[in-house]
């Protein structure tokens, strides 16, 4: 009788022990668990705050020191005006409700790269006259943004066009009905601006039915000093 409590307490005392091994082993286990998981945590928290570089207008690399960061497109056939952005602020644009069918232009002090005004004019319905005026009316060291919307050139004459070559166009002579054209130049420039493309409205390229496709253009303008 003796020897059978004794074993049963031997074997009580080895399974409290074979528990509390096993339960020690459990709780390294979920210990070990909870640190990896808390490791793993933070490492995916560090890694959501790390911003990407967001470059002003969404330009592909920076602008150096003392140059205006620009982006900008045309109008999409009659449908969505252009678009045009500086130094990460939009100037014109179909939002803004400030563009329309036409030549759209924006004007920008060179110095400082502050908005000045901006105006569009309809080339197709309209009247060259006040486009005349306010190109006239441009004051030297001004930066000027051009963007074509629907048909740019119908009502353009002579004066208008030597004006806007004035500013820099090397490609405003052969603009015509319903081309797409952007283009950068700025008031007593001294040679012509590199800021510039065309396409031609043309049935055998033409992306939408009666107009080009949609030109895009950024780059750098070097600050007036």
């Amino acid at each position: 009788m003796v020897r059978a409590s004794g074993v049963f307490k031997f074997a009580t005392i080895l399974f409290v022990f074979i528990v509390a091994i096993f339960l020690t082993f459990q709780l390294l286990d979920i210990n070990l668990d909870l640190k990896l998981h808390d490791i793993f945590a933070r490492s995916t928290s560090n890694e959501g705050t790390i911003k990407p570089v967001k470059i002003k207008c969404g330009l592909v690399r920076e602008c150096p020191t003392g140059h205006f960061a620009f982006k900008m497109a045309s109008g999409a056939a009659s449908v969505v005006g252009p678009r045009i952005c500086l130094e990460d602020k939009i100037l014109m644009s179909s939002v803004k409700n400030n563009v329309g069918r036409g030549i759209n232009i924006a004007l920008v002090n060179g110095k400082t790269g502050e908005l000045l005004k901006t105006a569009y004019f309809d080339m197709w319905g309209g009247d060259v006259a006040p486009l005349i005026k306010f190109l006239k009316e441009i004051e030297d060291g001004t930066v000027v943004l051009m963007a074509s919307f629907d048909d740019p050139a119908t009502k353009l004459n002579d004066e208008a066009r030597k004006l806007i070559a004035d500013l820099g166009s090397s490609i405003i002579s052969q603009l015509g009905f319903r081309d797409n054209w952007v283009f950068v130049g700025g008031k007593g420039i001294k040679t012509k601006s590199p800021f510039e493309q065309h396409i031609k409205n043309s049935a055998d390229t033409n992306k939408f039915d009666g107009w080009p496709e949609v030109l895009e253009m950024e780059g750098c303008i070097p600050q007036r000093i």
